[in-house]
């Protein structure tokens, strides 16, 4: 249920000066353990609800004042509690709407309104002016009229299943509805499928009045809500369009704008489902398939037409300045090991959910941290705190400064942890595997507000609930709950996919269902009538990540652990195979079955069935060297697993052997890469995760390997095995080296 109850205002100047709870300042806590502690009483609600409302006051998207403005206050404000903060800029590509049309023009004229209204009870949603209107950035110009056909979800297989109703979308627009795959895809696979143009509504079954009461009466989006978002082509790669694989910074060779490969290849609207209701409802041809259905009053048809639309798009394809926010503690032992947490500022509109939520918990970390250090407390290893700018069109602030850092990062960053907006209920935990038995050390030691027990049972509780019969046995009998393995659609993308660094991506939710994402209610009026209301999900996002940067960052060892990982990987080598046996078995069955003559002519004159061509059956794969080189990393994880215990009593008295393992620790994940990138999009070069091509958001485990035998392309998939095993090769020699030092120094067996 919903917690409609709503917090007090608490101005700006009382939260600056708010006593948080904090420990007798007689006695500073000695430990570790102690540290975090007191860590934990200091993050307030109160505080979490004012950087809330402060930064979402107004629309703040890349290039506006009001995000310039968040900026510079963010800056200050780590300063003010004792951070070393600087802002840096990076100029981007960032399209902006110049032109928008949208009507029907057969069988009856209808021009949609492409416009959300403003609500007198949510103050915010009527600063017209400063609001970015409905559209999907890096959309291409352009002046189409055709039939329309109705694809779903624009998924392949929604193509598919077009294909065997014998319908083409080739010359049409095609409308299709938000959910199931990342926005970017629908209109990517459109264009490969022949569509001269892309409409995208939400449908109330989805996120609106199917769901729940809609806003301003409930959270779920009302008939006029659109959701706004980048159709870049961000499985190629995310960041500025124009320069590929380098910061976007002053005298940067840049791409001619014919030649950014992530614009889209066709016009791309995104619509209400007010808009889209007429345009439904004018369709004809076959009536959709039972689960392509809706929740509007109407029968959904597939098409083509009569419905016939015209949509005409300009934008103005400009520059725009990014200010990523980077602030520094300096580690006393080893500075030059870092530990970088970051969540974004920009917003499409006011954005108090996403990504203001977040960014407030990691404000209020900032601020316990430095509160911390004047009670005594000084980290190991060197902490960097980013507020990320435009990551909304393109994850374009953590790209370029990845990518202007690249070669730092390479040699100083130990763990990347990102969050991204925030709730209430569940903790979600993925990241690298071998972060996995450390997130969950971390979870069982924090406290959730509403259940009473650590978040950790709480998220078990969760899978017992919901999950498989599998995943429930799982959860009540393994030592850890599985973290989820990274596809993209945050700012974790570059550091993990693109220099190999360990990443964890963090949040609360599932109690707080809305259909808000991407609009103009999407502001701290809506947050805090439906959503972390008392912002004490905020405050627990807040001690849960700063607890894991405090251990982190003063831990003597890096807590990484292999064993999972390899056990993870081995997993992943079991569904490919098992992927390419069903490949196998189901093109066996189709040509089994046309050579049964299954495939009988229809009754309908119009449309005579056509037996399909036989189907090609995969070859067979040798999956050998990945089986050997998983086998050698189990092998190498348990043997650090076992070094790692014998030295532990003796490893304050080796400083160098410390010092030389982590220097191994740091370069564990960057093994996992290759330079040439995976196939056809060299700037993911992480072998074992990456987003799907044609998912886009979704990860693909084994990419290479996995969409090589989904896309048909088999030679290519055998290839990608023994990139990956060697990619593992590698790891394992490297746990192998780092195992070997802590021998050096391990106690004798008695």
């Amino acid at each position: 249920m919903l917690n409609r109850r709503s917090a007090l205002p608490v101005s700006l100047a009382l939260f600056v000066l708010l006593p948080a709870s904090q420990p007798a300042a007689q006695e500073p806590p000695a430990s570790g353990e102690k540290w975090e502690t007191a860590f934990r009483a200091l993050p307030q609600p109160a505080n979490i609800r004012e950087y809330d409302r402060r930064l979402s006051a107004r629309p703040h998207h890349v290039g506006s004042p009001y995000g310039k403005d968040n900026a510079e206050w963010l800056a200050a404000q780590f300063r003010q509690w004792g951070w070393d903060a600087a802002i840096e800029q990076f100029d981007v590509l960032f399209p902006t709407p110049k032109e928008r049309l949208l009507e029907m023009v057969t069988p009856s004229r209808f021009v949609a309104k492409l416009e959300e209204p403003a609500f007198a009870v949510d103050p915010t949603s009527g600063q017209k002016s400063e609001q970015l209107p409905t559209y999907n950035a890096y959309s291409t110009d352009g002046d189409v009229t055709a039939p329309l056909v109705y694809v779903n979800y624009g998924r392949p297989s929604d193509y598919e299943q077009l294909d065997r109703l014998g319908i083409s979308v080739k010359g049409a627009i095609v409308i299709v509805r938000y959910g199931a795959s990342w926005r970017g895809i629908k209109p990517k696979v459109a264009a490969e499928r022949g569509a001269i143009g892309c409409l995208i509504y939400s449908d109330p079954r989805d996120d609106g009045y199917f769901e729940g009461d809609v806003f301003p009466d409930g959270p779920m989006r009302n008939k006029d809500g659109v959701q706004r978002g980048s159709v870049m082509d961000m499985p190629l790669y995310p960041g500025d369009p124009l320069t590929p694989g380098v910061g976007a910074t002053p005298g940067t060779t840049r791409l001619a704008l014919k030649d950014a490969r992530t614009i889209t290849k066709i016009p791309v609207l995104p619509i209400s489902y007010g808009d889209a209701q007429p345009l439904l409802a004018a369709m004809k041809g076959p009536v959709a398939p039972a689960d392509w259905r809706g929740a509007l009053p109407i029968t959904y048809h597939v098409g083509p037409g009569p419905a016939t639309v015209h949509l005409k798009l300009a934008f103005n394809w400009d520059t725009k300045p990014l200010y990523d926010v980077i602030a520094k503690i300096q580690g006393s032992t080893w500075p030059d090991e870092w530990i970088v947490r970051g969540n974004h500022h920009d917003a499409w509109v006011n954005g108090a959910a996403d990504p203001v939520a977040g960014l407030a918990a990691e404000l209020e970390e900032a601020r316990a941290l430095g509160e911390l250090r004047k009670q005594g407390w000084q980290p190991k290893r060197t902490i960097v705190y980013a507020a990320w700018d435009g990551e909304e069109p393109a994850l374009l602030g953590s790209t370029e400064w990845v990518e202007a850092h690249g070669a730092e990062l390479e040699k100083h960053a130990a763990v990347y942890i990102n969050t991204d907006s925030n709730g209430r209920g569940l903790l979600d935990m993925s990241g690298s595997h071998t972060l996995e038995a450390f997130i969950n050390g971390v979870a069982r030691a924090i406290d959730d507000p509403e259940a009473k027990v650590s978040v950790w049972k709480r998220a078990q509780a969760g899978v017992i609930a919901a999950g498989t019969a599998d995943e429930r046995a799982e959860a009540r009998s393994r030592a850890n709950l599985h973290i989820e393995a990274l596809g993209s659609g945050s700012d974790f993308t570059p550091f993990l996919q693109h220099n190999g660094v360990p990443t964890l991506n963090l949040g609360f939710g599932g109690e707080d269902p809305d259909g808000i994402y991407h609009s103009i209610y999407d502001d701290f009026y809506h947050y805090t009538t439906f959503q972390d209301t008392d912002f004490v999900y905020g405050r627990v996002l807040a001690q849960t990540v700063g607890t894991a940067v405090i251990r982190l960052a003063g831990a003597d060892l890096l807590p990484f652990e292999f064993a999972t990982m390899a056990d993870t990987v081995d997993g992943y080598v079991k569904d490919v195979q098992a992927l390419l046996k069903q490949r196998q078995a189901a093109a066996t069955e189709r040509n089994r079955q046309i050579d049964d003559g299954v495939f009988a002519a229809t009754n309908d004159p119009r449309r005579p069935t056509v037996a399909p061509p036989r189907a090609d059956v995969p070859p067979a794969i040798n999956f050998a060297p990945l089986e050997n080189a998983v086998a050698a990393l189990a092998v190498s994880a348990q043997r650090y697993t076992k070094a790692l215990a014998g030295a532990g009593p003796q490893l304050a008295q080796h400083p160098d052997v410390v010092k030389a393992v982590n220097t191994r620790l740091m370069q564990s994940e960057r093994q996992l890469l290759d330079p040439a990138g995976l196939p056809h999009r060299e700037w993911y070069r992480h072998l074992i995760y990456a987003p799907g091509f044609y998912t886009g958001y979704g990860v693909k485990t084994l990419p290479g390997v996995r969409e090589g035998i989904e896309q048909t392309r088999f030679a290519e998939a055998e290839a990608e095995v023994v990139r990956a095993a060697g990619a593992l090769e590698r790891e394992a020699a490297l746990v192998s080296a780092a195992a070997a030092d802590l021998e050096r120094v391990a106690a004798p067996v008695k």
